[in-house]
């Protein structure tokens, strides 16, 4: 595999080595020890899979007390993939990085805690994988505004319309007034 450090450098874009032939391809998709040698040292704890449409946004998610770290990869379709530094004392506190993950290009992104985390639905449906490094916790769950002018997030939004949120997603929390990471 190869890891290559995005804007953020924490933030890091894993890229597997496919072996093709006619009968189809194989690849590996996690070595805990190339891991903690590029990415972080980090055990995974749990494992979420989802289905959504065209236009689906999910996020911009995060949990606070309990943060959880996540490798995240798309087995079908392709997403915009964001990840926005929550930590105060980081020198790229508020900014953001994307990436375009999809089932051709294979590509996973390692997302840290202490960020927020999102994607949008580029394809007619994308299903979505990932590993955490901490358990979900409803009661621990924040969310910021996906289109906070503060971030200012460059979506690539199908047709310039409204991406789809879940209500929760369309109740979210304006980037000054969540909580942050020391």
């Amino acid at each position: 595999m190869d890891f290559k450090p995005l804007a953020i450098p924490e933030v890091v874009l894993v890229e597997p080595k496919v072996f093709s032939d006619g009968r189809g391809f194989f690849m590996e998709t996690f070595r805990q020890s190339d891991f903690e040698r590029h990415c972080a040292n980090h055990y995974f704890v749990q494992d979420n899979h989802s289905l959504s449409v065209r236009g689906t946004l999910r996020g911009l998610h995060y949990q606070w007390s309990r943060p959880q770290g996540k490798l995240v990869r798309v087995t079908r379709g392709t997403v915009f993939d964001v990840a926005v530094d929550l930590r105060r004392s980081s020198p790229s506190f508020g900014r953001w990085v994307g990436a375009t993950l999809g089932a051709s290009n294979r590509q996973m992104l390692w997302v840290p805690p202490g960020f927020a985390h999102a994607f949008y639905v580029l394809s007619e449906e994308a299903e979505f994988q990932y590993k955490c490094t901490g358990y979900y916790d409803p009661s621990d769950q924040y969310c910021i505004r996906w289109d906070d002018p503060d971030l200012a997030i460059r979506w690539p939004l199908a047709g310039g319309r409204p991406p789809l949120l879940s209500e929760k997603d369309a109740q979210g929390l304006p980037f000054d007034e969540a909580p942050k990471f020391a």
